[in-house]
C-alpha cells in the first residue's frame, strides 16, 4: 500500500474513506499550551483518532475517546452513506487557585464523517464503548459471484 503524498500516516487505495475527513489546521503545530484555550477547544473537532480497517466481514471504525461516556457520543448514518460520529469532551472547571503549567487536552465539540464504500450495509451498523474506545462496525454485503454455467458442446 502507498502513502500518501502529504506524509500523514493514511494509506491510499482506490476507494478513498477520507474523502470527508476533517482537515486539521492545528496539526503538526506541537503543544497547544501557548495556544488560547478558543483555539484548543476548535481542535477538539480534528483531533479526534480514528482508525478504519476492512475485514473480509466488515469495515471497522475505532476511536479514541478517553473520559466522555457513551451517552455523550452521537454516531448516525446521513445522505445514505456517510458515517458521522460526533460528541463534545467538558472542559474541565478551573478554580482561581489553580496554576495551569501545562494544557494539551482539547475540549470542545468534534465531529469526524467517512463516506461509507456501496458494499456498507447501512441498516446494521452497530457502537460499542469499551476503557474510551468507541468501536463501530459497518457489516459488508456478501460478494457477489458471477454465476458460471457450463454449455454444453455439440459436434
Amino acid at each position: 500500500m502507498a502513502l500518501s503524498l502529504f506524509g500523514n500516516g493514511r494509506r491510499s487505495s482506490d476507494f478513498d474513506p477520507f474523502s470527508l475527513d476533517i482537515w486539521d489546521p492545528f496539526e503538526g503545530l506541537g503543544t497547544l499550551a501557548n495556544f488560547p484555550s478558543s483555539a484548543r477547544e476548535t481542535t477538539a473537532i480534528a483531533n479526534t483518532r480514528i482508525d478504519w480497517k476492512e475485514t473480509p466481514e466488515a469495515h471497522i471504525f475505532k476511536a479514541d475517546l478517553p473520559g466522555i461516556k457513551k451517552e455523550e457520543v452521537k454516531v448516525e448514518v446521513e445522505d445514505g452513506r456517510v458515517l458521522q460520529i460526533s460528541g463534545e469532551r467538558s472542559r474541565e472547571q478551573e478554580d482561581q487557585n489553580d496554576k495551569w503549567h501545562r494544557v494539551e487536552r482539547s475540549s470542545g465539540k468534534f465531529v469526524r464523517r467517512f463516506r461509507l464504500p456501496e458494499n456498507a450495509k447501512i441498516d446494521q451498523v452497530k457502537a460499542a464503548m469499551e476503557n474510551g474506545v468507541l468501536t463501530v462496525t459497518v457489516p459488508k454485503e456478501e460478494e457477489k459471484k458471477p454465476e458460471v454455467k457450463a454449455i454444453e458442446i455439440s459436434g
